[in-house]
């Protein structure tokens, strides 16, 4: 019997040629009526990668919410952010979903996460647990109480989204969390008297009871073998991980295909679909390799060079790529789509701080929807009313002359035959 832990190799080595991304399609086309639409000219054309390429949605809350304060910065944002990205993440930090107790943001946030997904976004949202950015009226109250509201928080968001987010980074950074102490909060009190695995049972749980399909994933910057113990405490304890959350901010320099593929095969081994939750890439000076916490990088000035901005289109592309190319990879979240008002101040956006698009936005689209992508192609049924065409998993759609219409999904790699009835014009 293979263990849970070791898990073989097959399925989890990396291929640049992306075969496991790709299917060849026979699909049988049927006009309205029932009958094979036989020797027919037909439009096929990819709309929807199945592959998640995400980006944090924080910048277009006010815009979702038509109260926007800077309408054409905000449109160029908007504009870039669909020429590539399909998933969004939304920002449920306690501090400021709920900074006065009672009175949660969750009208604000509905509009934003419906906007994206009227667009054909997977809106995520993140996190319903973390040690920081806690409201300040949690502090001082008895651990037995911070439980209960934290259980009731999680509850509450969880089920006023349902149908909407779906997908939540049910707990953050559990590692750290209790022994943190840059901050005084009330959620690390909590987490050392639990434990770990408790605080993970908690917040799953609770997530689980108001939306079982949800999709939950533990999330966390700690690449350390403490992380492998903790999910292996986790599996152990029989709590289900849907996903695997791996940060990847890289402010003091890119890690390279090497440390990657490496994080990536120490990871993939509990057979946990993985996301990259949280990547960035500098544009600028990287930051000094002494510093262990990141926080503590304070600057008056950190600008984007165009030096610095070469760099990172080449990192930006290699780690896709990279990421693209394990099999176990299912999701990479790019965190900052401009530089204005990035984490730390750091030059690390794909725009610049004006909206204008900086050399790795423009890498980043090439792959995204150039070469990994199908663009309207003119195909012709055979007599059996069959076409074949090839492309990455995703939603396709195909058209003919007279505006008739269908609209597939290539769902796992290799020959997939599927079947389709046009709907009218």
């Amino acid at each position: 019997m293979t263990s849970l832990f070791t898990a073989p190799t097959e399925g989890r080595t990396p291929d640049p040629s992306l075969a496991h991304r790709r299917a060849d399609a026979t699909v049988t086309l049927r006009g309205p009526d029932g009958t094979l639409l036989a020797d027919r000219a037909v439009v096929v054309r990819q709309t929807r990668h199945a592959f998640l390429f995400g980006c944090i949605g924080f910048d277009l809350v006010d815009l979702a919410n038509g109260a926007s304060q800077d309408p054409e910065y905000d449109g160029r944002l908007s504009d870039a952010w669909f020429d590539v990205f399909n998933q969004t993440t939304l920002p449920f930090y306690w501090g400021t979903f709920e900074p006065e107790r009672g009175a949660p943001q969750t009208e604000r946030l509905l509009a934003a996460a419906r906007w994206f997904a009227e667009r054909g976004t997977v809106v995520k949202g993140h996190p319903l647990v973390w040690h920081t950015v806690q409201p300040g009226w949690l502090r001082g109250l008895p651990d037995a109480e911070v439980e209960r509201l934290q259980r009731e928080r999680i509850r509450r968001d969880v089920a006023a989204f349902r149908g909407v987010i779906d997908t939540w980074d049910a707990i953050n950074e559990v590692v750290i969390m209790p022994v943190f102490t840059a901050e005084e909060n009330a959620v690390t009190p909590l987490a050392r008297r639990k434990g770990r695995v408790e605080m993970i049972r908690m917040a799953f749980e609770e997530a689980r009871a108001e939306n079982p399909g949800a999709t939950l994933l533990l999330n966390d910057f700690d690449m350390s073998t403490a992380y492998e113990c903790l999910v292996e405490a986790v599996l152990e304890a029989g709590i289900p991980i849907d996903r695997l959350g791996l940060q990847s901010h890289m402010h003091q320099g890119y890690w390279g295909e090497e440390k990657t593929l490496a994080v990536l095969d120490r990871f993939s081994r509990y057979n946990i679909p993985i996301h990259f939750t949280e990547t960035t890439l500098m544009s600028g000076d990287v930051m000094p390799a002494h510093i262990e916490d990141l926080n503590d990088w304070q600057v008056e000035s950190w600008p984007s060079t165009p030096e610095g901005e070469e760099r990172q289109a080449d990192e930006v592309e290699r780690h896709y790529r990279t990421l693209v190319s394990h099999p176990s990879v299912e999701a990479m979240t790019y965190w900052g789509l401009s530089d204005r008002g990035m984490w730390l101040g750091a030059p690390g956006g794909l725009l610049r701080a004006d909206g204008s698009r900086k050399p790795a936005f423009d890498r980043l689209q090439e792959l995204v929807k150039g070469e990994w992508w199908l663009p309207p192609t003119t195909l012709r049924t055979d007599a059996a009313g069959r076409v074949r065409f090839a492309g990455f998993l995703g939603d396709y759609r195909i058209d003919t002359a007279d505006g008739a219409a269908a609209e597939v999904n290539l769902p796992a790699a290799g020959a997939t035959s599927l079947t389709a009835t046009l709907t009218p014009a």
